[in-house]
């Protein structure tokens, strides 16, 4: 049976953040926090699921609508506590006619972005099996400081929450704690949320004091025990943050190894939730994949690469690069030292090598960029060489123009060509040429002026320079020879 609704609570500005930006927006291993739970309730498949927002309500907004467009929000003007912003969103729902009469509620919090899915399930079938009015998925740790702690019965169901600033010595000294996260009845959950008072330290309608009310009017509490304490934590400061990150960072690696990916070194490298890698993939240590990236069978990455929305297929070996929305081919070779801009697609077989860089480029299969060239707005046919040096000269300074190079045409180092330019099939281009038209195919284009020497200009020019008095000396040394 699924939820009714899914809660996430998110309103909060999150000042120990210290940052402009709302705090579930804040990302850990490449996805905002609030994502990180929606994909957690995803399974779930809840009738509807709702954020509450607040703090930066429209780019919240905004995020949803780019991320999970089936999200429901509801807004909390002012941040008057848990239990507020539960009852604002169920009147607010119901204004927006969601029919929300009975059923079970998943309450949660935007910050906790180590849930996951399995544990969400296992929360909502032990409140289904024990058919209790709410069930809190509790943790237990040596030093629960700052949480707010369970009071058990001695049959064990929940007799209510005591917070951290309200709790006597007695209660603090309890080893299991409050997640924030809570399946209810959703009648219940109504009745109960119209008593909440805000006789607390905060001066809050605490969502916790709803667990008291529903066991002292004789409805059962029950509790949902995480099997990783981890996984509750929730971020509020920068420190939090960067460990969730890590374990995310850890969490993604152990499941690409034991998937068949060879990960050199996991400490230093860093692959995000939406990846996809397939087995015999070697990872090089200091290596990055971002976005939407996917690898094929039996490529090999970095070390010492960053790859954000790129495809790269099987038996590809990118070294020492960074790219973004490029395409790799089958057994085609990046870097070092290459960066591939958007709209890069290397064909089969094909080289990106030292210190190019493309942008809206395409290679073809077994063609060649080996080293110190700019390819922008460029079509290069099948087994072309470009010689080192190249610049395709894409910008006139208003419009950007496409060059157009042939198959098996080898283009000679430092050559600058213009576009808009095609060269044919099979044509050549001298070294330091500048290509300003069309070359047929078949052809040589030798674009440069003819060499010039003028003697001795060296002593007459620069008289007393080191270069003068050895110029000097290798004129002396040949007149003697002679």
């Amino acid at each position: 049976m699924a939820p009714a609704l899914v809660l996430v609570l998110a309103a909060g500005e999150g000042t120990r953040m210290r940052s402009s930006l709302a705090k579930v927006l804040h990302e850990a291993n490449g996805r905002a926090m609030v994502g990180h739970v929606l994909a957690a309730t995803a399974p779930l498949e809840a009738h509807a699921t709702c954020v509450v927002v607040g703090h930066q309500r429209d780019r919240v907004r905004d995020f949803l609508q780019g991320t999970h467009p089936g999200v429901l929000t509801a807004v909390q003007d002012e941040q008057r506590g848990t239990g507020h912003a539960v009852r604002v969103a169920l009147q607010q729902l119901g204004e927006q006619s969601l029919e929300l009469d009975s059923g079970t509620v998943m309450v949660l919090t935007g910050d906790t972005p180590l849930l996951t899915a399995q544990t969400l399930l296992s929360l909502h079938a032990v409140h289904v099996e024990a058919q209790a009015a709410a069930t809190v998925l509790t943790a237990v740790v040596a030093d629960a400081s700052g949480y707010g702690r369970i009071l058990r019965a001695d049959n064990g169901d929940v007799l209510g929450i005591v917070e951290h600033k309200d709790a006597n010595a007695a209660q603090r000294a309890i080893c299991e704690f409050n997640s924030g996260i809570y399946v209810f009845d959703l009648p219940l959950l109504r009745s109960a949320l119209s008593q909440l008072t805000t006789d607390n330290a905060q001066g809050e309608e605490y969502l916790t004091d709803v667990l008291a009310i529903l066991h002292k009017a004789g409805h059962r509490v029950a509790a949902s025990i995480a099997a990783d304490a981890d996984e509750v934590m929730g971020v509020n400061d920068r420190v939090q943050l960067a460990l969730a990150s890590q374990l995310l960072r850890q969490r993604v690696n152990e499941s690409h190894m034991r998937a068949g990916v060879t990960i050199i070194d996991p400490q230093t490298t860093w692959i995000e939730a939406g990846v996809s890698i397939a087995r015999d993939v070697v990872i090089e240590p200091n290596t990055f994949l971002k976005g939407a990236t996917s690898i094929a069978e039996g490529a090999h990455i970095g070390p010492d690469t960053t790859l954000v929305d790129c495809a790269v297929e099987a038996g590809a070996v990118v070294l020492r690069s960074h790219a973004t929305g490029a395409v790799i081919g089958p057994r085609a070779t990046v870097g070092p030292f290459t960066y591939l801009r958007p709209g890069s697609v290397l064909g089969e077989q094909a080289k990106a090598g030292a210190y190019v860089e493309m942008k809206s480029a395409r290679i073809g299969r077994g063609s060649k960029v080996p080293h110190l060239s700019y390819v922008g707005d460029a079509e290069i046919g099948d087994d072309t060489n470009i010689g080192a040096a190249t610049i395709f000269a894409n910008y006139d300074g208003v419009t950007k123009h496409r060059s157009i190079v042939g198959s098996g045409v080898r283009v000679g180092s430092d050559n600058v060509i213009v576009a808009p330019a095609t060269i044919g099939d099979g044509a050549y281009t001298a070294a330091g040429s500048v290509i300003t038209g069309d070359v047929p195919a078949g052809s040589l284009a030798v674009a440069r002026a003819a060499m010039r020497i003028i003697e001795q200009w060296v002593l007459r020019k620069r008289a007393g320079t080191s270069s003068a008095v050895l110029a000097q000396a290798a004129i002396d040394r040949d007149e003697e020879q002679h």
